[in-house]
């Protein structure tokens, strides 16, 4: 597991980078939430629990929902690291190309037009149940945002999934604590965050969402899920990571990266080793 989690941690900072380039030349970006949620990406993508490739992207492959549809950019680094489309589309985000700052499903590797907030659970229980209901093996997970949990029609999905026993889907939250306007606490408290998704029959696990170890460990583990229950994972992570001048600063929820910052940032980035 060593190897791989040292593969993974070094793909991880790479794609940090990507999404630097990409947010610099585009002119504006949701860096802030990108950097939160790809150390979660990177292990789903390239640790082989997702399953999904540019070659084989059939009915048996498993979902995945960027539900915090503003940090696609972090998703679309990766697609393109795997092919499914050039890189010329990523110098080309918010200039023409296919690629703007929310996912479409017209974009390759997108299961989910996203980015009004709240959506991205409901239809990945319904991927869930469409797959109890044809027999096939596939899982679904959606990624959120914890401020997107202060929508009424996440807790919606939450009990009507539960009460399916959908146990092939899989919510992660990127409890970075941040929204769009400050501490997600102060704005309308979750906590007790865990009771809560308890309470509405999930299992329920607790990460450091930027430990590549934790994340992969939980990620292998779920995959073999089968008690009638559907799993959240709740992973604790840091708005802007790998960054200093962005992490736990709201105000790098969206924004420009002019070339100063941008310097300041890659020279960070070069030396990001936070799995030791």
């Amino acid at each position: 597991m060593t190897d791989l989690v040292n593969a993974l941690s070094s793909k991880s900072r790479d794609l940090r980078i990507k999404i630097l380039d990409t947010v610099h030349r585009a002119g504006k970006g949701h860096i802030g939430g990108a950097y939160s949620c790809i150390d979660i990406l990177t292990v789903l993508y390239y640790a082989d629990i997702l399953r999904v490739s540019k070659e084989d992207f059939g009915p048996n492959r498993n979902r995945f929902l960027l539900s915090k549809g503003h940090a696609a950019v972090a998703q679309y680094v990766i697609l393109q690291d795997l092919g499914f489309f050039p890189e010329e589309e990523l110098r080309l985000m918010n200039n023409g190309g296919i690629l703007g700052e929310h996912p479409d499903h017209k974009i390759p590797g997108i299961e989910f037009d996203s980015g009004s907030l709240g959506h991205g659970l409901g239809v990945a229980s319904g991927f869930a149940l469409a797959a109890k209901l044809d027999n096939l093996k596939y899982r679904s997970y959606a990624l959120l945002g914890d401020g997107e949990c202060h929508e009424g029609s996440i807790w919606e999905a939450a009990m009507l999934s539960s009460h399916l026993g959908l146990d092939n889907l899989i919510a992660i939250v990127d409890r970075n604590g941040l929204c769009i306007h400050g501490n997600t606490e102060e704005i309308n408290k979750l906590n007790p965050f865990s009771d809560k998704w308890r309470a509405f029959g999930w299992n329920t696990v607790e990460i450091d969402g930027h430990n590549i170890k934790q994340i992969l460990s939980c990620m292998q583990h779920l995959q073999n899920n089968s008690n009638g229950k559907p799993t959240v994972v709740i992973a604790n992570t840091v708005k802007g990571k790998g960054v200093s001048f962005m992490e736990n600063n709201h105000k790098w929820h969206h924004g420009g990266v002019d070339k100063k910052t941008y310097e300041e940032a890659y020279s960070e980035l070069m030396g990001l080793d936070y799995n030791e």
